[in-house]
């Protein structure tokens, strides 16, 4: 699983929404977040198809405006970054329990995707592991292996086509490689799509269940936070505040840029007077704000910024309008999670370095869990939607990669490619895959406060 973080965790309660609509430093004003997932295979002595390992990728944007329930334009937030994170207490521990229990239960509906569809079609399946890595616990039944392994972050549905211990026929009907390209095109579909089907019940049920998220903005920009002996502590500036003008200027009700035009203003003025407009209580007063200068020679005043937003939750009157929530809501992720999957390799320069993995991943939705159990849904949605579209990537070691191979054999008139040849593509890009994942692996754990306290 890969992840792109970039922010502070939250300091609140809300369900996933507030989670994601973490503050910005008035001095460190964040860019847009992206995240993404992929996936990484298990290995074995037998042919595997797909180890899933969902990667995250999408600009969380969760929210709608007031009175209407597409996905919204609701403004770009942070999701949680990696410090902070802490496993003391049991609140802590459970969270972490519960975040992992979401990502098992992705790989889970993924590979039964791909597990059932080979076997209503009276394909061979020989195996059907969570996780990865030794086994630490398994049974059989109706020749199938089912286990459990070690490093549970991941999947695999194995099938016994080119295992040299399997009594089958190589000429077998029942082999998937040996069934025609529609049957192998469904199996190999079978996992995105049970990812998609998982991403809108989950949608669908927080609808009925919990109700879905409302934003409705407000004119100005929040100060939740005013560091103490700051330059904003001691011109007067207050937790609470709203700024509404800057220099005269009045901050408009809605824009996606009102923090960062605020945060721009302090930084081009250091020393110099800024004239805030700011209601306290209902009063509207004048405060003027002398920046500190920062060591890279831009303006600071020591304050904490958010969109001046309030959430509410809207839920369904009947079936119909249930439908039609959850469907705006799942096209409105989709749509985000595409979207940022494009942004990212458009500037893959600039944010490689921001991309963790499934210890990451988990460090997030344990934040979520924290601030609220409601915002494992979405969260959960959004790991699905990214699992099925990053899956679909022509890449080996990805369902995209062995249905590339197989349209490669449908344009040659169904003569596969060699063996060998598809072997060596497949497993390079396995072992890319897996190197990459323990890299990420390695580092997001060594990120970690309380690893960071022990080390």
């Amino acid at each position: 699983m890969i992840i792109n973080f970039s922010s502070s965790p939250p300091s609140s309660s809300y369900s996933f929404t507030r989670f994601i609509n973490s503050k910005s430093s008035i001095s460190d004003f964040p860019s847009k977040p992206k995240t993404h997932f992929s996936k990484y295979p298990s290995s074995s002595n037998f042919n595997q198809y797909s180890s899933s390992n969902p990667s995250f990728h999408t600009k969380y944007r969760f929210f709608r405006d007031n009175g209407r329930y597409p996905h919204g334009k609701g403004g770009s937030f942070k999701t949680c970054a990696l410090s902070g994170f802490d496993l003391s207490g049991f609140q802590s521990a459970q969270s972490v329990l519960e975040a992992a229990a979401v990502l098992t239960a992705i790989i889970v509906v993924h590979e039964s995707g791909h597990f059932l569809a080979a076997y209503l079609q009276g394909i061979h399946v020989s195996k059907f592991a969570v996780g990865f890595g030794p086994i630490l616990a398994k049974f059989n039944a109706k020749n199938v292996e089912y286990s459990i392994r070690a490093f549970p972050l991941g999947g695999f549905v194995g099938f016994p086509d080119n295992d040299p211990d399997s009594d089958i026929p190589v000429d077998d009907i029942n082999l998937l490689k040996n069934r025609p390209i529609f049957d192998r095109v469904l199996v190999i579909s079978a996992g995105v799509i049970a990812n998609i089907v998982f991403a809108y019940v989950l949608i669908f049920v927080q609808v009925l269940s919990v109700g879905l998220p409302v934003q409705e903005t407000f004119p100005g920009v929040v100060v939740p936070e005013v560091r103490a002996f700051s330059a904003a502590s001691r011109d007067g500036m207050l937790p609470g505040d709203i700024i509404l003008a800057v220099n005269g200027i009045e901050l408009p009700k809605t824009g996606l840029n009102l923090v960062s035009e605020v945060v721009g203003v302090i930084k081009n003025n250091p020393r110099r007077n800024v004239m805030l407009k700011v209601e306290r209580g209902k009063q509207d007063i004048d405060i003027s704000v002398t920046p500190d200068e920062s060591s890279d020679g831009t303006g600071r005043i020591g304050v904490q910024l958010s969109p001046n937003i309030k959430f509410s939750k809207v839920k369904p009157k009947n079936l119909t309008e249930a439908y039609n929530y959850a469907g705006r809501e799942f096209w409105g992720l989709t749509n985000n999670v595409l979207d940022s999957l494009k942004q990212t390799f458009l500037n893959f320069s600039q944010t490689a370095g921001k991309v963790s993995g499934p210890i990451a991943i988990i460090a997030v939705g344990a934040e979520v869990a924290k601030s609220n159990i409601d915002g494992l849904y979405q969260f959960a949605a959004v790991l699905n939607i990214n699992l099925a579209v990053i899956n679909l990537l022509p890449l080996p070691a990805l369902d995209g990669g062995s249905l590339a191979l197989i349209l490669v054999e449908a344009a040659r008139g169904g003569r596969k490619l060699p063996l060998e040849v598809e072997q060596r593509i497949m497993s390079s890009g396995i072992m890319l895959v897996l190197m990459l994942g323990l890299f990420l692996i390695i580092r997001d754990t060594l990120n970690l406060d309380f690893v960071k306290d022990l080390l």
